[in-house]
Formats: structure tokens, C-alpha cells, sequence
């Protein structure tokens, strides 16, 4: 059999099967995606990528200026700022485009990159570029990086809290694929609210490489025919200044244009369902992946998760997050457990939706029912913690089955936080994986 014939950039020219690149070489794939995309549409649009490195996007201008002639081919501008504010400032400008006589394209869609460090210092840049609007054949992608633990700053780094005090969106990739989808469909809800979108990354994404089997060739985002718009638009409007009016827009109408694009598009979705439903598991990006090594760990697969009554719903979009699809989800369930690094986040947001449903379930995250720590909120979590977590609320509903109970019971099953073995539920430095010690 002929072997095929492999070349170093199909992984930026390949539209459909395999392609092997890291997360940073997805991020330069991602423009050049969108340019055809745009292409497919009838629209000749341009790019612009301004920001400022840091782990964990230490390496993708790098990456950028390797692939400058793919750019150059597509009209796609990389500028490196002299800071984050600066380049967030300047990607402002690229939005309005109309502004001015003379454009020679049709829009332009724009990246900014940054740190956690880089999001605290552009918050006024972010405010005014989202809330005067996108342009509508443009769209702006804020894509930074946090440090969950932090392994390379100076302190650890979560950024979602801020970006929202932005009023600017929120999507949340958990694999180098989805890094791929979710900054297309980034681009199309900034064009269809008029908002820039925000795309948490961290280090276990954007730093790992693996095969994406990518199918853009198939690729549809879908528009809501049900959103409901301002006589002013939800784009930028030259020459026109009202404070007043742009907060009315962003809170009245773009903000919930929000949730018709994540529902029509189906980025929040159940992963594991079930018919009897006890434990629904709420997680997102990163910590999704450790909850399916978590369930691995204690031996849930579907079977095991179908009888036990486990079900796990995945959110894309962290914030503000769709309130039908976490309705329906709770719907039936005993429990909705959170489980989310760092400082609560989707776990207030679940809390503030379902509050005056009649039927809610109870709701655990970084606490049990009773107050007491179920999960860190200062450090790292790993599967094993997850397991852990897992397990104990399953004892707590009184679910269990013999394949679970019989499974090993190792005493090296435990947490580490600073050099301390710790158990979030006691104390103990003794836990096993189902029954944790008292």
C-alpha cells in the first residue's frame, strides 16, 4: 500500500481527516479557518492578532511569526503589543471598520491573547471595546491563559471572574479541538450579540499536542431565529456616543442573545445521560477531562453509570451560563455536584438559576450538604481528588452496588495541598476510593 504523502503544514492546510499540532498551532489555525470560512459565506474578510505572551500562550507568537506566509496569503495581520492593554486597544479599533471611508474588506475578526495578568491590566480596554459592539462581519476572540496553580507566575491565575465583570462571554475548550470549534463559534457569537467572546485556556490544553480529526468541511455555526434585537442593532455604531444606551444593550438584549446562540449551537451538552437520575455531575473545559479519568478510577462506565443514576452535563460556555439546558438537566436529579477548579464560578451561577424551582435539587460543589470542604478552591485538582468527591456523595445518597464497594481501597488515595496530606472531608490522611475514613 502507498504510504501518504505527510507535509509539516498540512496541519495549518488540511480541512478535514487527522492533523497532529499542538495547542498554540491550533490557535494559528484557527484565523486561517475563519478566513474560509468567511470565503464559503461571500465575505472577504481580513484578520488581526495583537496580545502579549505568557504561559500559557508563552510560545504562540512564536508559533505566529513560523507561519507568517500562511497569514500573509489570507490577509491575517499579527502585530505583537507593546502590552495587553495596548493591543486590546488596538483590536478595539478593528472593529470599526465603518468608521471610515475606504475599507477594502468586508470586516475584520480579531484575537487578542494574554495571561491573567494581561486580562487584570486591560479591563478598561475589554469594558469599552465589548460594550460599544462588534463589528458584524468581524468579531473579537479575547483568548487568555490562565495559571490555575501556578507553575510559571508569580501567583496563580483565574480570569473568568474578570472577563465577566467585562460583561464579555465566556467559552471554556477542554481538548485542542474543541480549542478549534469553540474559537469558530467564538467569532459567529461575537458577530450574531455583538459582543466580544472570551476563550479560557490553560496549561493542559493549549501545552499539549495531539490528533484533532477536524471536519471543516462539514462545519456549520447556526443562527437562533428566536433572538430578539434592539432597533439600534447590537454592532458598533459610528459616530454615535450613549453610555447609557450601550449598558441598556449589553444587559437587555446581547447578554441573552448570548444563551440562544450557546443553545442553538449546542455547547452545552449532556455527555452521560441516563433513565433514573440520582448524581448529575456539572463540569467544564479541563476539569471535564478529570471527572471521565475520575469515573475510570471508581470503574463507572455507562453500564455502571446507568445503574448507579450518574450523569454528566459539559459546559462550554462558562459564563453567563444557559439557564434551560442546566434546568433540564437538574430536572429529576437528587444531587447536581460542581466540580470546577479554583474559586466557584459555575457553581454560584447554578445556584442563582435554580433557586426558586420547586423541584431543585440539592447542590454541592466546593462544599458538602453540611458545610464541610468537598473540593479545594486554592489549589489543583487531579482525578484522584475527584474520585474521591465522587465517591463520598454517592455514599451520601445512599448509591452504591457491589462491583464499587468491592474495588480496592488504597491508603495512598489522598490529597496533597502544600506539603500536607489532606482529606476535604475530615482531615484524615487515610481515604480510601469508596467509604472515606472518618
Amino acid at each position: 500500500m502507498a504510504l501518504k504523502s505527510v507535509e509539516l503544514a498540512d496541519k495549518y492546510k488540511h480541512t478535514s481527516g487527522p492533523v497532529y499540532l499542538s495547542g498554540n498551532q491550533a490557535l494559528v489555525r484557527l484565523p486561517l479557518l475563519q478566513k474560509q470560512l468567511d470565503a464559503r459565506a461571500g465575505l472577504n474578510t481580513s484578520g488581526y492578532i495583537s496580545g502579549y505572551r505568557g504561559s500559557p500562550l508563552g510560545t504562540y507568537d512564536l508559533a505566529l511569526w513560523k507561519a507568517k506566509s500562511l497569514l500573509d496569503e489570507s490577509n491575517i495581520v499579527f502585530v505583537p503589543g507593546v502590552n495587553e492593554d495596548l493591543a486590546a486597544t488596538a483590536v478595539w479599533g478593528t472593529q470599526q471598520l465603518d468608521a471610515l471611508p475606504g475599507a477594502t474588506c468586508d470586516g475584520v475578526f480579531a484575537i487578542w491573547y494574554g495571561k491573567g495578568p494581561g486580562v487584570d491590566r486591560s479591563g478598561d480596554a475589554f469594558k469599552h471595546g465589548n460594550i460599544t459592539g462588534t463589528h458584524r462581519n468581524g468579531g473579537v476572540l479575547a483568548i487568555y491563559g490562565d495559571d490555575h496553580p501556578g507553575k510559571s507566575s508569580s501567583i496563580a491565575h483565574q480570569s473568568e471572574q474578570a472577563v465577566a465583570a467585562n460583561m464579555i462571554p465566556s467559552l471554556y475548550p477542554a481538548d485542542i479541538g474543541e480549542m478549534i470549534e469553540y474559537g469558530l463559534l467564538g467569532w459567529g457569537m461575537s458577530r450574531y450579540t455583538g459582543l466580544w467572546t472570551g476563550m479560557k485556556t490553560v496549561n493542559e490544553t493549549v501545552e499539549q499536542t495531539s490528533t484533532v480529526d477536524f471536519d471543516f468541511d462539514s462545519f456549520v455555526i447556526r443562527t437562533p431565529n428566536d433572538g430578539v434585537f434592539p432597533d439600534e442593532g447590537v454592532h458598533y455604531r459610528p459616530g454615535q456616543y450613549n453610555p447609557q444606551l450601550d449598558e441598556v444593550l449589553v444587559l437587555r438584549y446581547k447578554l441573552p442573545l448570548v444563551h440562544k446562540f450557546v443553545k442553538a449551537n449546542g455547547i452545552d451538552r449532556v455527555t452521560v445521560d441516563v433513565s433514573q437520575r440520582r448524581l448529575g455531575i456539572v463540569t467544564a473545559g479541563k476539569t471535564f477531562k478529570d471527572v471521565q479519568q475520575a469515573l475510570v478510577l471508581l470503574g463507572i462506565d455507562q453500564a455502571r453509570a446507568e445503574a448507579l443514576g450518574i450523569s454528566v452535563y459539559k459546559v462550554g460556555c462558562i459564563w453567563p451560563l444557559e439557564p434551560e439546558g442546566i434546568a433540564g438537566f437538574a430536572a429529576g436529579q437528587q444531587e447536581l455536584f460542581v466540580v470546577e477548579e479554583k474559586k466557584a464560578f459555575l457553581e454560584d451561577q447554578v445556584a442563582k438559576i435554580l433557586y426558586n424551582s420547586p423541584e431543585r435539587p440539592l447542590l454541592t460543589g466546593k462544599r458538602d450538604t453540611k458545610g464541610n470542604i468537598l473540593l479545594a478552591s486554592d489549589t489543583q485538582l487531579e482525578p484522584i481528588h475527584i474520585a474521591l468527591a465522587v465517591a463520598q456523595r454517592l455514599e451520601s445518597l445512599g448509591v452504591g452496588d457491589d462491583a464499587l464497594r468491592s474495588r480496592p481501597r488504597p491508603a495512598a488515595a489522598t490529597m496533597r495541598d502544600c506539603g500536607r496530606l489532606w482529606c476535604p472531608r475530615s482531615g484524615s490522611i487515610t481515604v480510601f476510593l469508596f467509604g472515606l475514613s472518618p
